[in-house]
């Protein structure tokens, strides 16, 4: 299993097999469709949602532009709080310097808080290799641990999976990680519920490092937040000795008073509740309360190269809510494995190729799984219009090469478009030879016409039939 998916199939070719599974497609149709009309009841709840969502694009366009102030503020707040700060450029020494702190405390074992940039880096197999246990404690992730598949969604990441499946996997593969099911389990949710209970609890209580990452970081006082819905976060966030937390440098707001924003779009546009179940803050360290040391791991990863990009910057001000999957019809219908990227979706086609690059054929095509409808901007609580950036990638990978015959065809269209005369005389021979036009692009057209019909192209051009009718 791999954190980041590097090596798979370009995004057509991987969800050309998703939209055969049937199952797949009934697991993701029914789970979305939920969660987005649970999502539009309690957003149609506020009056002022769009201010809110103005005010919250507002802060985090603010902070991104002075990014280097408030880390450096964030970092002494931390400091001056107790813990300790560490700024790692790539995944590869953020994985070194978890390694290291959790090895420096002789222990073999963590338990984790739900958290996408750990996932990222692929950490939970970076402490595999050093000899270190990662006990995932969310039960989605845990799901997905346990039956050794990825997360498939931001914020669910086993909504693929329904409860047969799930079932399956805690009574095959629980007893090879800790406690195992309890015998005659059923695929009752109380009953699953239950059983990953009992297996986590043992790990909760016999664990002495924790590690998390976090929704956002407050620069003013060096607080921490995290917000769930199971409580499991709490307890790896209190109960070790050792705190360790991962978080990409984007998370950080400025001042205390931008919680108040934050904290009302983002449970109505994840889990469409009016507030979170469980929202965990922390700054530094507090004697006879909660872990005695606490590190923080500021994690670059290719951020800042996303916020040289005056276009792409914006994904940055993501929040992670995953309003943008469940409305997205493309993810409906390939799921989140097809995006090779922990961040799937049209939120992961924009992040994840400038986090990455677009060196891969997986991140060179994620800029066009998307049909440009538009719906994901729509539900965006931070108002990322991420069409316009889809379109700006594509622009990107477009100027690294492609086929040749696609270079040639798109030369010479942009030559008939910058001459009037030469797009006449072509819309002319196009109509006169429509009868011959082929209902299939030959080469490296043909993928497009797989799943679509030429348009039909008229017998007499529009400018013709205008100069006959009405001059």
């Amino acid at each position: 299993m791999s954190g980041t998916f590097v090596g798979m199939p370009a995004f057509p070719q991987a969800a050309a097999r998703a939209v055969r599974d049937g199952q797949l497609r009934a697991n993701l149709r029914h789970a979305t469709h939920t969660i987005r009309d649970k999502r539009a009841r309690a957003v149609a709840e506020l009056d002022d949602w769009a201010e809110l969502r103005a005010a919250g694009k507002a802060i985090k366009d603010h902070t991104l532009r002075h990014l280097d102030h408030y880390l450096v503020q964030l970092e002494e707040s931390v400091t001056a709080a107790g813990g300790t700060v560490h700024w790692a450029a790539d995944a590869e020494e953020a994985n070194r310097i978890v390694a290291d702190l959790v090895k420096a405390k002789g222990e073999t074992e963590v338990v984790k808080v739900k958290s996408m940039a750990t996932q990222e880096i692929g950490l939970n197999e970076a402490l595999a290799a050093e000899g270190i246990a990662a006990y995932e404690t969310d039960l989605a992730e845990l799901i997905v641990q346990l039956g050794e598949d990825r997360p498939s969604h931001i914020l669910v990441p086993a909504i693929h999976r329904n409860r047969a499946e799930i079932r399956e996997i805690f009574a095959e593969r629980m007893a090879a990680w800790g406690r195992p099911a309890p015998e005659g389990l059923t695929d009752r949710p109380a009953e699953l519920a239950e059983a990953a209970r009992l297996h986590l609890r043992e790990k909760f209580l016999r664990a002495r490092v924790a590690i998390s990452g976090a929704n956002f970081m407050v620069a003013e006082t060096g607080t921490l937040v995290v917000v769930e819905s199971e409580g499991n976060g709490r307890m790896c966030l209190t109960l070790p000795r050792t705190l360790i937390s991962v978080v990409g440098i984007e998370k950080v707001v400025p001042s205390w008073r931008d919680l108040e924003v934050f904290l009302q779009l983002l449970p109505r546009s994840s889990t469409a509740e009016r507030m979170n179940p469980y929202s965990s803050l922390w700054t530094g360290t507090t004697e006879g309360d909660g872990p005695s040391e606490f590190h923080l791991v500021l994690l670059d990863n290719g951020r800042t190269a996303a916020l040289a990009d005056q276009v792409g910057r914006q994904a940055l001000r993501c929040i992670r809510c995953s309003a943008c999957l469940n409305v997205c019809p493309v993810y409906e219908r390939a799921g989140g494995h097809a995006y090779g990227s922990v961040y799937p979706g049209p939120i992961g086609a924009i992040l994840t190729p400038q986090l990455r690059g677009t060196a891969s054929p997986v991140d060179a095509s994620l800029p066009y799984a998307s049909s440009l409808c538009g719906a994901c901007y729509e539900v965006c609580p931070v108002a990322i219009d991420i069409p316009e950036v889809l379109v700006h990638l594509r622009e990107r990978v477009a100027e690294q090469g492609g086929h040749p015959l696609e270079r040639a065809a798109m030369a010479a269209a942009g030559y008939v478009l910058d001459h009037p005369a030469a797009l006449a005389a072509a819309e002319r021979l196009a109509g006169r030879t429509r009868a011959l036009h082929p209902r299939r692009l030959p080469g490296p057209g043909r993928a497009w016409t797989d799943t679509r019909d030429l348009p039909q192209v008229p017998a007499e051009p529009f400018r013709d039939w205008w100069r006959r009718n009405r001059e």
